[in-house]
């Protein structure tokens, strides 16, 4: 019967990513949505309201590209 493997293609930087890296890029986002949140229950200005929303959805599309190397990493 074939052995089946589980290997790790970069085993430095699978660590890395997901203890270190990948925590830092979701409390970013974190901290950006309750800054925003913030801004909006103060009534703040709108404009600052838009530009927190783009910095939070660019801030999740670097987690989530954080998150899938991670992820490709590992492994299969």
């Amino acid at each position: 019967m074939a052995e089946r493997r589980t290997r790790c293609y970069h085993p430095q930087m699978a660590p890395l990513l997901s203890t270190f890296i990948l925590p830092i890029a979701v409390a970013a986002v974190a901290v950006v949505l309750l800054l925003g949140l913030v801004n909006m229950m103060r009534g703040g200005s709108p404009n600052t309201s838009q530009r927190l929303m783009r910095w939070r959805v660019l801030l999740q599309f670097i987690a989530i590209v954080i998150a899938m190397t991670a992820v490709w990493a590992m492994g299969r």
